[in-house]
């Protein structure tokens, strides 16, 4: 059996084989190269075993760091395809940057929202004079964390999803992982939202359409590894539980480029999902 913290759902089932449990189905396919899995958590009892609530679940592998990622190549434009088909068709949709952006490996979301083209404001005369008129609304918003603001983040969400009502959010924030080739190079999708801080062991309360009271999609990128994982791997050996290893996350020297990196494709791929009438080249322009 696998051991560590791990927020994605692929090294959880891996843990139990080269056969999902029961009651998880998994579907993998490759596609210019890019390799997507696709995997639904059914029953509860897979649930429990897993972890994971039921739902979708899709990674998708980015090139190898520090291979440059191509805005406009199939890496991105998998990503894309594969959120837009968790969210609604229309409506105006709530792009949330979870983490602190103050500290590197946790300012992917912030750096994501960033890049994020916000279109609601874009209505009437206004959008037709700049030539914008038919794209979908978007708001972007990175609520920062409980020591910055003294606010959870659900707290800033659940008011403003109350206040501008959007058909769905999607949540980004980094995320833990066991495996060191995964960290900056696996994009984890999901349609049951996300406990911020869950791989780190300091959850905070849930970003869910339970919370929320819309759907959430929740986005993410391994930017730190789990101390006992990481000891394993370097040494063939476990890691004792009272080991100062056990307790760390661990976090590479090039984390500022990989923060970079994933903010950069992520973005161009909520973009993409959300304005899918506008070019790679056109988003970066307007978002840039």
């Amino acid at each position: 059996m696998e051991y560590g913290r791990t927020d994605l759902a692929v090294e959880a089932a891996a843990a139990f084989g080269p056969e999902p449990p029961p009651g998880v189905g998994v579907e993998q396919l490759e596609e210019e190269g890019v390799r997507v899995t696709r995997m639904q958590v059914r029953t509860p009892q897979a649930a429990r075993r897993l972890g994971r609530p039921p739902g979708r679940y899709i990674t998708v592998e980015l090139p190898a760091f520090p291979q440059p990622v191509d805005p406009a190549g199939a890496a991105c434009r998998l990503v894309a395809r594969e959120l837009a088909a968790l969210l609604p068709r229309e409506g105006t949709v709530l792009v949330a940057g979870l983490g602190n952006r103050q500290i590197t490996p946790d300012a992917l979301g912030p750096r994501t929202c960033r890049q994020i083209l916000a279109t609601r404001h874009l209505a009437g005369p206004l959008a037709r004079q700049v030539g914008l008129e038919g794209l979908r609304p978007v708001a972007a918003l990175a609520p920062g964390v409980l020591g910055q603001t003294g606010m959870e983040a659900w707290e800033v969400l659940t008011a403003v999803v109350e206040r501008i009502r959007p058909a769905a959010v999607i949540a980004v924030d980094a995320l833990a992982a066991r495996e060191l080739s995964r960290l900056g190079s696996t994009v984890q999708l999901c349609d049951t939202g996300i406990s911020p801080g869950s791989g780190v062991l300091n959850a905070r309360r849930e970003l869910s359409p339970q919370t929320l009271g819309v759907p959430v999609a929740a986005v993410g990128i391994p930017t730190v590894v789990d101390g006992a994982s990481l000891a394993r791997a370097l040494t063939g050996g476990e890691c004792p539980a009272n080991a100062p290893a056990a307790g760390m996350m661990v976090t590479p020297r090039q984390i500022d480029e990989i923060i970079q990196r994933g903010a950069d494709c992520l973005a161009q791929a909520i973009n993409q999902a959300l304005q899918p009438t506008l070019t790679p080249q056109e988003l970066q322009f307007l978002a840039g």
